[in-house]
């Protein structure tokens, strides 16, 4: 196993960490920054295990499959955690998860096809301002009801941008392509 692969494990394993400080921070305040400081360590081994993988050469069919897991993972963890504490709307969440999952497929048809969907700028604004917003939101949750608007605003708005940007630029991945 590679060092990046390895990083993007301890990403993984980070989750369950951050989650549970997600708990105690509702009966211990200071967790909360437990909790942030976990949520940013694993967010930056996003950027530091993919900078290993290219400037190493340890790019790994298990990294291409780990990696886009273990983000969606920690996104979706900190996302469902809003939720059920009653601040990210259930559609909102839906929204996301049929993102991830309908780009997911496309990329997993466009394989099958011999073609390899990169990720795009978009995608890249989508997981920073997504990480950015979530960082936010675990120190302020619940300030007002206007900044939970913000930050659903936030996640949301690349979310669906990017998503739509994927599928027009690799439509013809479904085979559904136009013949006039």
């Amino acid at each position: 196993m590679t060092t990046a692969s390895k990083i993007t494990l301890v990403r993984v394993f980070m989750i369950p960490a951050f989650m549970v400080a997600m708990y105690l921070s509702l009966s211990t305040p200071w967790c909360r920054y437990l909790a942030l400081g976990i949520f940013i360590l694993a967010s930056v081994t996003d950027f530091v295990d993919g900078q290993i993988a290219r400037r190493c050469h340890q790019v790994s069919d298990f990294g291409k499959f780990l990696d886009p897991l273990a983000d969606k993972l920690l996104v979706i963890s900190a996302m469902s955690m809003f939720t059920q504490w009653g601040y990210f709307p259930a559609w909102a969440l839906m929204i996301v998860l049929t993102r991830e999952f309908a780009v997911t497929g496309l990329r997993l048809v466009a394989a099958g096809n011999g073609r390899v969907i990169a990720a795009g700028w978009s995608g890249k604004v989508k997981t920073f301002s997504t990480m950015v917003a979530l960082c936010c939101w675990i120190v302020f949750v619940g300030m007002s009801a206007v900044f939970d608007w913000i930050i659903i605003a936030v996640i949301l708005l690349p979310t669906i941008y990017s998503g739509v940007e994927y599928f027009i630029k690799n439509w013809d991945v479904l085979g559904l392509k136009n013949k006039d």
